[in-house]
């Protein structure tokens, strides 16, 4: 798209027609838009290029830090777009890109989001998102719901309450698990007598008034990072996100729990509260969290579930037990632009008491004054667009059976995944998939039988060489372009917890079929036998 550039001129004339003249049929723009509508996947397979470019050259398309002074046509910027911007652009919708939680969407939603950007609404405030707000609430309503079943009245009671919110509807798991753990806080430091509460009076003064040492918040070494970034924000402290052991299969261990509390009683540490993952980023494992919910009810601890991967889980009644206790939970976080099919940018959290959004209640003269329905009274972010559309609409479209379908066949693939590794003699299964996700390793045939009769200073060189080995296959299935899957570093119990890289699969593409996880087992497998430098030094390894 090397059209011969124009000429544009700033004038108010001009730049009303961008606001009130759509493009023409043949313009750049319109095409694009009808083979959007027409065949997402196809249009993103035929606009993106398949060799990957270094970072450097991609930056200096972009290295201009100078606002334009001369404006451009819409057609001719949208073809700068095509060229610079989407053809470098990651293809996370491809069937064989497995590496990360993004997936294809459902052809809708380019539409839908149409409508939502034309409207503009902000959901901070009922004046600006009349008929989004109770929209909004509705979707809150429908996701508590998912999570804790109440009966009928429970919601015409409280789904559309002025002065309760059953969650808060966000850009994200981050900001739902921060505004999850700022309940809790504020909830444990409340005002009191003599005392304005933590959120007037500040964390010092509200462990002072309350005879503490410090607070903390406990989730399993497999936490995600947003948990230290809530702890930052909060005022808590990074140093005190304490990190529990887990077990064989990556689970939080409740001994280990039960030893941690004990021993914060004895230093005078009161805990703010307990996560529990449902869905691991790196492994998809889901703690225990019926055991968990039954430790924080002994010490009146707060209990939340970050479920921003495998909440979805919960649309599927073959496999809703997988996560069995999170009912129990006080909050509960779940990311839409996960497994449940939405663009990015579109988080949510629960609580199963309504009354809980009110400690972190915020009104203002001109805008969230008290007794509106305003929804950004109880979020911590302000001005936010009208996201909840795309899921509401989503919901009645896709319906709660299509979604446990997806969720089924998504599970059942990385099964069958799984069984693909543990059949190849060259590959090594490291987590069993509990969800979709899952772990593995390409080792070498004659690698595997020397690890199983190899002494413990043996097998870390291997291990060692084997992490160089696994780093430099995954940048070259990347740099192919056919495939991608990600990598991460887990230390496993079977391997005495030693640091070992891995292979990291997310199946939750429907798009993704087992004829093409067959195929990237089978690129990985000829790219790992061209690496003569690692297969050479392993055979000397394993002599």
């Amino acid at each position: 798209m090397n059209a011969t550039h124009r000429s544009a001129l700033v004038n108010f004339d001009s730049l009303l027609r961008i606001f009130t003249i759509p493009e023409g049929p043949d313009s750049t723009l319109t095409q694009i838009e009808e083979k959007l509508s027409g065949n997402l996947n196809e249009f993103l397979k035929e606009a993106i290029v398949a060799e990957e470019k270094p970072l450097s050259e991609i930056e200096h398309r972009f290295a201009n830090a100078h606002i334009p002074e001369m404006p451009e046509f819409v057609s001719e910027h949208t073809e700068h777009l095509m060229d610079n911007l989407v053809a470098h652009s990651v293809h996370t919708a491809a069937p064989s890109f497995i590496g990360h939680m993004t997936s294809a969407l459902p052809y809708y939603l380019m539409p839908l989001s149409k409508i939502m950007i034309a409207l503009n609404q902000n959901l901070v405030k009922i004046e600006t998102s009349k008929a989004f707000t109770p929209l909004e609430r509705q979707v809150l309503g429908m996701m508590h719901n998912l999570v804790y079943q109440q009966d009928e009245p429970f919601y015409q009671r409280w789904m559309h309450s002025a002065q309760h919110s059953l969650g808060a509807f966000c850009s994200g798991g981050t900001i739902a698990n921060i505004t999850a753990l700022w309940v809790a806080r504020n909830k444990l430091f409340a005002p009191c007598e003599g005392f304005g509460g933590v959120t007037q009076d500040g964390m010092v003064a509200a462990l002072r008034h309350y005879g503490f040492d410090d607070t903390a918040i406990l989730v399993s070494s497999r936490g995600h990072y947003s948990l230290s970034k809530s702890a930052d924000v909060l005022g808590i402290g990074r140093k005190n996100v304490i990190a529990i052991d887990t077990d064989e299969h990556n689970k939080l261990s409740i001994p280990a729990l039960k030893l941690q509390l004990e021993e914060l009683k004895q230093n005078n540490i009161r805990p703010l509260a307990v996560v529990g993952i449902a869905g691991t980023t790196e492994t998809g494992n889901v703690d225990p969290l019926d055991e968990i919910a039954a430790v924080c009810q002994q010490h009146q601890i707060h209990f939340h579930v970050d479920a921003a991967w495998g909440g979805a889980t919960l649309m599927s009644n073959q496999y809703r037990h997988l996560l069995k206790g999170i009912e129990q939970a006080d909050s509960v976080t779940i990311d839409a632009h996960k497994q449940l099919y939405i663009p990015m940018g579109a988080g949510l959290v629960v609580f199963k008491n309504p009354n809980d959004m009110t400690s972190v209640e915020h009104h203002a003269a001109y805008i969230l004054r008290k007794g509106s329905k305003d929804l950004g009274a109880h979020t911590l972010e302000g001005s936010r667009s009208g996201m909840a559309m795309l899921l509401y609409s989503s919901m009645h479209i896709i319906s709660r059976p299509g979604y446990e379908l997806l969720i089924n066949q998504s599970i059942e693939k990385a099964h069958y995944f799984a069984k693909l590794i543990k059949d190849h003699p060259d590959f090594e299964l490291v987590t069993e998939p509990e969800l979709c996700l899952l772990t593995y390793r390409f080792v070498p045939a004659f690698v595997q039988q020397k690890l199983r009769v190899a002494n413990l200073q043996e097998k870390q060189r291997i291990n060692s060489l084997l992490n160089d080995f696994t780093i430099a296959l995954q940048k070259r299935q990347r740099e192919n372009g056919r495939s991608f899957v990600s990598r991460t570093t887990l230390n496993p119990h079977q391997y005495h917890q030693q640091s070992i890289n891995v292979f990291r699969v997310v199946l939750a593409n429907p798009l993704t079929t087992e004829a093409i996880l067959d195929s990237i087992i089978t690129e990985q497998q000829e790219l790992g036998q061209e690496f003569g430098y690692f297969m050479d030094k392993l055979r000397c390894l394993c002599k």
